[in-house]
Protein backbone atom coordinates (compact mmCIF):
# COMPACT_ATOMS: atom_id res chain seq x y z
CA UNK A 1 0.00 0.00 0.00
CA UNK A 2 2.68 1.96 0.92
CA UNK A 3 4.25 1.65 -2.71
CA UNK A 4 0.94 2.75 -4.33
CA UNK A 5 0.70 6.00 -2.22
CA UNK A 6 4.70 6.77 -3.10
CA UNK A 7 3.95 6.10 -6.75
CA UNK A 8 0.77 8.69 -6.61
CA UNK A 9 2.70 11.48 -4.97
CA UNK A 10 5.70 11.25 -7.37
CA UNK A 11 2.61 11.57 -10.46
CA UNK A 12 1.19 14.42 -8.74
CA UNK A 13 4.21 16.32 -7.79
CA UNK A 14 4.67 17.21 -11.14
CA UNK A 15 1.23 18.59 -12.05
CA UNK A 16 2.65 22.29 -11.57
CA UNK A 17 4.03 22.02 -14.92
CA UNK A 18 0.46 22.81 -16.85
CA UNK A 19 -0.17 25.59 -14.09
CA UNK A 20 2.59 27.24 -15.27
CA UNK A 21 2.11 26.71 -18.88
CA UNK A 22 -0.95 28.00 -18.74
CA UNK A 23 0.11 31.17 -17.04
CA UNK A 24 0.87 30.25 -13.80
CA UNK A 25 -2.51 31.82 -12.21
CA UNK A 26 -2.60 29.55 -9.62
CA UNK A 27 -6.20 28.52 -10.60
CA UNK A 28 -7.35 25.02 -10.88
CA UNK A 29 -8.23 23.41 -14.01
CA UNK A 30 -10.69 20.97 -14.91
CA UNK A 31 -11.64 18.67 -18.09
CA UNK A 32 -14.91 17.14 -17.91
CA UNK A 33 -13.31 14.88 -20.45
CA UNK A 34 -11.20 13.52 -18.11
CA UNK A 35 -12.62 13.97 -14.95
CA UNK A 36 -9.81 15.20 -13.42
CA UNK A 37 -8.69 18.64 -11.55
CA UNK A 38 -5.01 19.80 -12.05
CA UNK A 39 -3.61 21.60 -8.93
CA UNK A 40 -0.73 23.63 -8.01
CA UNK A 41 2.53 21.18 -6.76
CA UNK A 42 5.99 22.05 -6.06
CA UNK A 43 8.66 21.22 -8.29
CA UNK A 44 9.84 18.04 -8.15
CA UNK A 45 14.03 19.03 -7.81
CA UNK A 46 14.33 20.72 -4.92
CA UNK A 47 17.38 22.36 -2.97
CA UNK A 48 18.77 25.60 -3.50
CA UNK A 49 19.51 25.84 -7.01
CA UNK A 50 16.74 24.39 -9.14
CA UNK A 51 17.99 22.81 -12.63
CA UNK A 52 14.39 22.49 -13.81
CA UNK A 53 13.60 24.76 -17.47
CA UNK A 54 10.45 26.47 -17.45
CA UNK A 55 9.04 24.36 -20.11
CA UNK A 56 5.85 26.05 -21.04
CA UNK A 57 7.32 29.37 -22.01
CA UNK A 58 10.00 27.35 -24.41
CA UNK A 59 7.24 25.47 -25.75
CA UNK A 60 5.30 28.56 -26.62
CA UNK A 61 8.82 30.57 -27.29
CA UNK A 62 9.67 28.26 -30.51
CA UNK A 63 6.29 27.03 -31.79
CA UNK A 64 4.99 28.95 -34.91
CA UNK A 65 1.53 30.58 -35.13
CA UNK A 66 -1.01 28.97 -37.50
CA UNK A 67 -1.91 31.25 -40.28
CA UNK A 68 -3.20 31.29 -43.77
CA UNK A 69 -0.59 32.86 -45.41
CA UNK A 70 1.68 29.22 -44.30
CA UNK A 71 2.30 26.67 -46.67
CA UNK A 72 3.30 23.42 -46.90
CA UNK A 73 6.28 22.46 -45.52
CA UNK A 74 7.12 25.39 -43.26
CA UNK A 75 6.10 23.89 -40.05
CA UNK A 76 9.00 21.30 -40.66
CA UNK A 77 10.25 18.18 -42.78
CA UNK A 78 10.95 15.39 -40.55
CA UNK A 79 13.03 12.30 -41.80
CA UNK A 80 13.14 8.92 -39.63
CA UNK A 81 15.95 6.95 -40.98
CA UNK A 82 14.93 2.99 -39.30
CA UNK A 83 12.77 0.11 -39.88
CA UNK A 84 13.70 -3.11 -40.90
CA UNK A 85 12.26 -6.72 -41.25
CA UNK A 86 12.21 -7.34 -37.24
CA UNK A 87 11.47 -3.53 -36.43
CA UNK A 88 8.55 -1.50 -38.01
CA UNK A 89 6.49 -0.03 -34.97
CA UNK A 90 9.55 2.15 -34.01
CA UNK A 91 9.61 4.17 -36.87
CA UNK A 92 6.36 4.73 -37.60
CA UNK A 93 5.95 5.99 -33.64
CA UNK A 94 8.74 8.32 -34.71
CA UNK A 95 7.42 9.63 -37.93
CA UNK A 96 3.24 10.28 -37.10
CA UNK A 97 4.80 11.69 -33.96
CA UNK A 98 6.16 14.18 -36.05
CA UNK A 99 2.92 14.45 -37.80
CA UNK A 100 0.65 14.65 -34.81
CA UNK A 101 3.06 17.44 -33.43
CA UNK A 102 2.49 19.43 -36.35
CA UNK A 103 4.98 18.88 -38.88
CA UNK A 104 3.74 19.01 -42.25
CA UNK A 105 5.47 16.19 -43.58
CA UNK A 106 7.18 13.29 -42.43
CA UNK A 107 9.68 10.92 -44.15
CA UNK A 108 10.56 7.14 -43.06
CA UNK A 109 13.88 5.82 -44.96
CA UNK A 110 13.50 2.23 -44.39
CA UNK A 111 14.54 -1.07 -46.04
CA UNK A 112 12.40 -2.80 -48.91
CA UNK A 113 10.95 -5.54 -46.11
CA UNK A 114 9.96 -2.89 -43.84
CA UNK A 115 8.62 -0.08 -46.28
CA UNK A 116 5.08 -2.24 -47.16
CA UNK A 117 4.42 -2.47 -43.32
CA UNK A 118 5.37 1.04 -42.41
CA UNK A 119 2.96 2.25 -45.32
CA UNK A 120 0.15 -0.30 -43.98
CA UNK A 121 0.22 1.92 -40.66
CA UNK A 122 -0.69 5.31 -41.93
CA UNK A 123 -1.43 7.20 -45.70
CA UNK A 124 -0.14 10.21 -43.90
CA UNK A 125 3.94 8.72 -44.09
CA UNK A 126 5.99 9.19 -47.26
CA UNK A 127 7.83 5.89 -46.70
CA UNK A 128 11.04 5.24 -49.15
CA UNK A 129 12.25 1.88 -49.68
CA UNK A 130 15.79 2.44 -50.15
CA UNK A 131 18.02 0.66 -47.80
CA UNK A 132 19.48 -2.70 -47.83
CA UNK A 133 20.36 -5.86 -45.25
CA UNK A 134 23.14 -8.14 -45.82
CA UNK A 135 21.03 -10.95 -46.51
CA UNK A 136 20.03 -9.18 -49.63
CA UNK A 137 23.35 -8.36 -50.87
CA UNK A 138 26.11 -10.17 -52.13
CA UNK A 139 29.69 -9.57 -50.71
CA UNK A 140 30.92 -8.53 -54.34
CA UNK A 141 27.58 -6.16 -54.74
CA UNK A 142 27.90 -4.14 -51.30
CA UNK A 143 30.12 -1.51 -52.38
CA UNK A 144 27.70 -0.85 -55.45
CA UNK A 145 24.68 -1.10 -53.46
CA UNK A 146 25.85 1.24 -51.10
CA UNK A 147 26.66 3.94 -52.99
CA UNK A 148 23.63 3.57 -54.79
CA UNK A 149 21.56 3.82 -51.20
CA UNK A 150 23.44 6.93 -50.66
CA UNK A 151 22.40 8.64 -54.19
CA UNK A 152 18.66 7.56 -53.53
CA UNK A 153 18.87 9.43 -50.39
CA UNK A 154 20.70 12.40 -51.66
CA UNK A 155 17.75 13.23 -53.91
CA UNK A 156 15.54 13.93 -50.69
CA UNK A 157 18.20 14.78 -48.27
CA UNK A 158 18.01 19.01 -48.49
CA UNK A 159 14.79 18.95 -48.49
CA UNK A 160 14.62 17.93 -44.50
CA UNK A 161 14.74 20.05 -41.83
CA UNK A 162 15.77 17.57 -39.19
CA UNK A 163 16.77 13.43 -39.76
CA UNK A 164 15.77 11.22 -36.99
CA UNK A 165 18.63 8.44 -37.00
CA UNK A 166 18.09 4.50 -35.72
CA UNK A 167 14.31 4.09 -34.95
CA UNK A 168 13.87 0.20 -35.54
CA UNK A 169 17.46 0.21 -37.60
CA UNK A 170 18.68 -3.04 -36.18
CA UNK A 171 21.94 -3.97 -36.40
CA UNK A 172 22.51 -5.64 -39.24
CA UNK A 173 26.78 -4.20 -40.25
CA UNK A 174 25.92 -3.52 -43.81
CA UNK A 175 22.69 -1.46 -43.26
CA UNK A 176 24.69 0.49 -40.12
CA UNK A 177 27.28 0.93 -42.82
CA UNK A 178 24.98 2.46 -44.79
CA UNK A 179 23.04 4.91 -42.13
CA UNK A 180 26.80 6.13 -41.39
CA UNK A 181 27.42 8.05 -44.70
CA UNK A 182 24.06 9.18 -44.65
CA UNK A 183 25.14 10.95 -41.50
CA UNK A 184 28.73 12.24 -42.47
CA UNK A 185 26.29 13.49 -45.52
CA UNK A 186 23.80 15.36 -43.41
CA UNK A 187 26.92 16.69 -41.45
CA UNK A 188 28.44 17.89 -44.77
CA UNK A 189 24.85 19.62 -45.73
CA UNK A 190 23.99 20.88 -41.88
CA UNK A 191 21.05 19.16 -41.25
CA UNK A 192 20.13 18.44 -37.65
CA UNK A 193 20.57 14.36 -36.14
CA UNK A 194 18.22 12.96 -33.43
CA UNK A 195 19.99 10.08 -32.89
CA UNK A 196 18.27 7.64 -30.77
CA UNK A 197 17.26 3.51 -30.17
CA UNK A 198 20.12 1.48 -33.19
CA UNK A 199 21.34 4.96 -33.92
CA UNK A 200 22.95 5.46 -30.59
CA UNK A 201 24.90 1.83 -30.73
CA UNK A 202 26.26 3.11 -34.13
CA UNK A 203 27.11 6.09 -32.79
CA UNK A 204 28.58 4.92 -28.94
CA UNK A 205 31.09 2.53 -31.50
CA UNK A 206 32.02 4.81 -33.48
CA UNK A 207 31.31 8.22 -31.95
CA UNK A 208 33.22 10.24 -34.44
CA UNK A 209 29.80 10.39 -36.60
CA UNK A 210 28.95 13.37 -34.04
CA UNK A 211 31.45 14.38 -32.76
CA UNK A 212 32.17 18.55 -32.66
CA UNK A 213 28.72 18.56 -34.40
CA UNK A 214 26.40 21.18 -32.47
CA UNK A 215 23.97 20.34 -34.79
CA UNK A 216 23.44 16.32 -33.11
CA UNK A 217 21.35 15.84 -30.05
CA UNK A 218 21.34 11.83 -28.26
CA UNK A 219 18.78 10.54 -26.69
CA UNK A 220 19.90 7.45 -24.30
CA UNK A 221 17.82 6.05 -22.01
CA UNK A 222 19.65 4.50 -19.05
CA UNK A 223 21.70 1.75 -20.13
CA UNK A 224 22.60 3.57 -23.46
CA UNK A 225 23.73 6.46 -21.58
CA UNK A 226 25.83 3.93 -19.41
CA UNK A 227 27.47 2.86 -22.35
CA UNK A 228 28.28 6.03 -24.04
CA UNK A 229 29.81 7.51 -20.63
CA UNK A 230 32.15 4.25 -20.82
CA UNK A 231 32.95 4.73 -23.69
CA UNK A 232 34.06 8.62 -24.09
CA UNK A 233 34.65 9.34 -20.61
CA UNK A 234 36.36 5.44 -19.57
CA UNK A 235 34.33 5.41 -16.46
CA UNK A 236 30.94 4.60 -14.50
CA UNK A 237 27.68 6.47 -14.34
CA UNK A 238 27.99 8.72 -10.93
CA UNK A 239 23.78 7.96 -9.73
CA UNK A 240 24.64 9.71 -6.69
CA UNK A 241 25.91 13.70 -6.66
CA UNK A 242 27.85 13.86 -10.22
CA UNK A 243 24.89 14.20 -12.84
CA UNK A 244 25.74 17.25 -13.96
CA UNK A 245 29.32 17.38 -13.75
CA UNK A 246 29.39 13.94 -15.72
CA UNK A 247 27.04 14.84 -17.96
CA UNK A 248 28.56 18.11 -19.02
CA UNK A 249 31.94 16.41 -19.24
CA UNK A 250 29.49 13.46 -21.76
CA UNK A 251 28.73 16.19 -24.06
CA UNK A 252 31.72 18.34 -23.63
CA UNK A 253 33.88 15.33 -24.27
CA UNK A 254 31.98 14.63 -27.70
CA UNK A 255 32.40 18.54 -28.46
CA UNK A 256 29.16 20.08 -27.54
CA UNK A 257 26.46 17.64 -28.90
CA UNK A 258 23.77 17.93 -26.83
CA UNK A 259 22.26 15.02 -24.69
CA UNK A 260 18.95 13.97 -23.22
CA UNK A 261 19.48 11.76 -20.48
CA UNK A 262 16.07 9.98 -20.74
CA UNK A 263 14.91 9.01 -16.87
CA UNK A 264 12.70 9.85 -13.86
CA UNK A 265 13.92 13.27 -14.23
CA UNK A 266 14.98 13.83 -17.93
CA UNK A 267 18.76 16.01 -17.74
CA UNK A 268 19.43 18.30 -20.86
CA UNK A 269 23.16 19.13 -21.92
CA UNK A 270 24.90 21.22 -24.73
CA UNK A 271 28.13 21.08 -22.49
CA UNK A 272 27.50 24.67 -21.64
CA UNK A 273 24.86 23.79 -18.82
CA UNK A 274 22.45 21.38 -17.83
CA UNK A 275 18.53 21.61 -17.82
CA UNK A 276 16.00 19.26 -16.12
CA UNK A 277 12.60 18.08 -17.06
CA UNK A 278 10.62 16.62 -14.23
CA UNK A 279 7.16 17.55 -14.77
CA UNK A 280 4.46 14.70 -15.19
CA UNK A 281 5.59 11.46 -16.75
CA UNK A 282 3.83 8.15 -15.94
CA UNK A 283 5.13 4.96 -14.26
CA UNK A 284 3.32 3.01 -17.47
CA UNK A 285 6.62 2.05 -19.27
CA UNK A 286 5.52 0.49 -22.29
CA UNK A 287 7.72 0.34 -25.19
CA UNK A 288 7.89 2.98 -27.83
CA UNK A 289 7.72 6.45 -25.59
CA UNK A 290 11.65 7.32 -26.30
CA UNK A 291 10.43 7.16 -30.08
CA UNK A 292 8.15 9.70 -29.60
CA UNK A 293 10.55 11.70 -28.13
CA UNK A 294 12.76 11.58 -30.82
CA UNK A 295 10.57 12.95 -33.37
CA UNK A 296 9.13 15.85 -31.29
CA UNK A 297 12.53 16.44 -30.55
CA UNK A 298 13.30 16.82 -34.27
CA UNK A 299 10.20 18.69 -34.85
CA UNK A 300 10.62 21.41 -31.85
CA UNK A 301 14.40 21.68 -32.82
CA UNK A 302 13.58 22.78 -36.41
CA UNK A 303 10.94 25.11 -34.83
CA UNK A 304 14.13 26.32 -32.85
CA UNK A 305 16.48 26.84 -35.27
CA UNK A 306 13.36 28.46 -37.89
CA UNK A 307 13.42 31.30 -34.20
CA UNK A 308 17.01 31.65 -34.41
CA UNK A 309 16.87 33.69 -37.91
CA UNK A 310 14.09 36.11 -36.08
CA UNK A 311 15.56 36.69 -32.37
CA UNK A 312 18.26 35.91 -29.89
CA UNK A 313 17.33 32.89 -27.84
CA UNK A 314 18.73 32.63 -24.41
CA UNK A 315 20.14 28.67 -25.48
CA UNK A 316 20.52 26.57 -28.11
CA UNK A 317 18.40 25.19 -30.63
CA UNK A 318 19.19 21.35 -30.11
CA UNK A 319 18.25 22.23 -26.39
CA UNK A 320 15.21 23.99 -26.59
CA UNK A 321 14.08 21.09 -28.92
CA UNK A 322 14.89 18.59 -25.84
CA UNK A 323 13.15 20.71 -23.38
CA UNK A 324 10.22 20.90 -25.54
CA UNK A 325 10.05 17.58 -26.35
CA UNK A 326 10.53 16.51 -22.89
CA UNK A 327 7.85 18.25 -21.36
CA UNK A 328 5.43 17.58 -24.28
CA UNK A 329 5.90 13.77 -24.31
CA UNK A 330 5.65 14.04 -20.17
CA UNK A 331 2.45 15.71 -20.06
CA UNK A 332 0.83 13.12 -22.94
CA UNK A 333 1.86 10.71 -21.26
CA UNK A 334 0.44 11.76 -17.74
CA UNK A 335 -3.17 12.25 -19.79
CA UNK A 336 -3.13 8.89 -21.40
CA UNK A 337 -1.83 7.00 -18.49
CA UNK A 338 -4.54 8.87 -15.85
CA UNK A 339 -7.68 7.76 -19.16
CA UNK A 340 -5.93 4.15 -19.52
CA UNK A 341 -3.86 3.25 -16.60
CA UNK A 342 -2.11 -0.30 -16.99
CA UNK A 343 -3.61 -0.91 -20.51
CA UNK A 344 -1.66 2.66 -21.96
CA UNK A 345 0.04 2.00 -24.73
CA UNK A 346 2.48 4.03 -26.98
CA UNK A 347 -0.52 4.81 -29.40
CA UNK A 348 -2.41 6.08 -27.02
CA UNK A 349 0.24 8.44 -25.79
CA UNK A 350 0.43 9.83 -29.35
CA UNK A 351 -2.95 10.69 -29.45
CA UNK A 352 -2.95 13.25 -27.07
CA UNK A 353 0.33 14.56 -28.27
CA UNK A 354 -1.85 17.25 -29.96
CA UNK A 355 -3.99 18.34 -26.99
CA UNK A 356 -1.14 18.34 -24.99
CA UNK A 357 0.36 21.12 -27.26
CA UNK A 358 -3.01 23.15 -27.62
CA UNK A 359 -3.15 23.31 -24.22
CA UNK A 360 0.36 24.87 -23.45
CA UNK A 361 0.38 26.80 -27.15
CA UNK A 362 -3.52 27.12 -28.55
CA UNK A 363 -3.36 27.09 -32.26
CA UNK A 364 -5.54 30.30 -32.07
CA UNK A 365 -5.78 33.01 -29.86
CA UNK A 366 -9.23 33.64 -28.26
Amino acid sequence: MVGCYSTAAAVYRRQHFLIRCLGGQGRNFYNSNYHYRIIRMKPAISGGHSLEADAGSIVRSITPTLDTSRHKGQAGKIAVIGGCREYTGAPYFAAISALKLGADLSHVICTKDAAPIIKSYSPELIVHPILEESYSVRDEDKASVSEKVIKEVDKWMERFDCLVIGPGLGRDQFLLDCVSNIMKHARQLNIPMVVDGDGLFLVTNCTDLVRDYPLAVLTPNVNEYKRLVQKVLDCDVNHQDGVKQQLLSLAKGLGGVTILQKGQIDFISDGEKVSAVSAYGSPRRCGGQGDILSGSVAVFLSWARQCTAKEELSMTPTSLGCIAASALLRYAAFLAFHDKKRSTLTTDIIEYLGRSLEEICPAVNP
